[in-house]
């Protein structure tokens, strides 16, 4: 909770809320907010420019930019959600299982890590579709298991540094349970790691989305998807060289509002976990900008430490009070040792007058 409230405090991070609020409501309601039929095609409309009728113009077929936009937002949107769906339930249970399972388990986990960590998205998104079909879920299931080694090394790393801990070790001799331990110490831990590589996983889904439906794979057209609207349109870049940019603006403002909160993430949890970057807070709710003043207790001299010194100093002082005393008892009558303090000669004259 306090890694989301030092989030929302950026305004990066508000501003990136803000866009991903938005797409996420075009992502459900894009079809209904579509002003004409997507699907819908008008030979004699074909390849016009933006208009009253037509916000963003028409494409090819003489169908409604705007409204394709809007319904495809849906399908590109749940798509790469499902994709990263996927990916963490194949990556975060075995991240954290080989940890807690003995060497097998963890050296299993490893090598199918590596082995899938090589393995190109789009090849192997081809070669699953060709195998199980063309569909939306069998290319985002490639694409899940291509995305699972992420989080499997993420959540992993994360996992090994708990186990060390003391509180951790300390529950363990205790005798609680693993899954005590995993519930109570572990994933409160881990969960804000998780929740910065889904933001960028999110992002790189959607990339990888777009691709596999700029190739025709995954989505059939005519069904609207931003991928599939930037292929058609780069065949008619001599009669509309602008249209392009309209999906190309959406998966990019998309992708970007997903990495800057994201980045705004990782930064809040960095500074919840430093205390040097702790900022004094003022008792209007503002940060001071200057350092801390100086606490006067912390000047003053603790009686108990100057007790202590003056202690320490004392038996010197008498031993060199008794070296004098032993010196004036030495010494023959009417003769002074020489005085510490004044002049020596001054002081013998004085006596031998009197």
């Amino acid at each position: 909770m306090r890694t989301l409230r030092r989030t929302w405090r950026l305004p990066s991070a508000r501003i990136a809320l803000a866009v991903l609020a938005l797409v996420a409501l075009l992502a459900v309601a894009g079809g209904a907010l579509a002003p004409h039929d997507p699907l819908a095609q008008r030979p004699v409309d074909m390849l016009h420019a933006p208009s009253a009728a037509h916000p963003l113009g028409t494409d090819y077929l003489g169908r409604d930019v705007l409204s394709r936009l809007l319904a495809g937002t849906g399908s590109s949107i749940v798509g790469a959600l499902e994709a990263v769906g996927a990916a963490m339930l194949l990556g975060i249970v075995p991240g954290i299982a080989s940890v807690w399972l003995g060497r097998a388990v963890e050296w299993t986990a490893q090598r199918a890590a590596d082995t899938l960590m090589i393995m190109p998205f789009t090849v192997f998104a081809i070669a699953v579709v060709g195998a199980l079909g063309n569909g939306m879920h069998q290319a985002m299931l490639a694409l899940g298991v291509l995305f699972a080694p992420l989080y499997f090394r993420v959540t992993r790393a994360a996992a090994l540094g708990l186990k060390q801990a003391q509180y951790v070790e300390a529950a363990e001799l205790m005798g609680a349970s693993r899954g005590w331990i995993l519930r109570t110490h572990v994933w409160g831990k881990i969960l804000p790691t998780v929740a910065v590589t889904t933001a960028q996983a999110v992002g790189q889904a959607l990339l990888v989305v777009a691709s596999l439906t700029f190739l025709g794979l995954g989505v059939q057209p005519p069904a609207p998807t931003w991928g599939g609207m930037l292929a058609s349109d780069l065949g008619y870049l001599a009669q509309q060289p602008w249209a392009p940019l309209i999906p190309g603006a959406a998966i990019m403002i998309t992708v970007g509002a997903l990495n800057i909160l994201a980045d705004a993430v990782r930064d809040s949890g960095t500074a919840a976990g430093d205390p040097r970057t702790t900022v004094p807070v003022l008792a209007s709710g503002t940060p001071a900008s200057g350092p801390p003043a100086p606490d006067p207790a912390a000047s003053a001299p603790d009686p108990a430490a100057s007790a202590q010194v003056a202690a320490a100093a004392a038996p010197d002082q008498v031993s060199e009070h008794k070296g004098e005393l032993g010196e004036c008892a030495a010494s023959p009558p009417g003769r002074v040792p020489p005085a510490t303090n004044g002049n020596s000669e001054e002081a013998e004259q004085r006596v031998t007058t009197g």
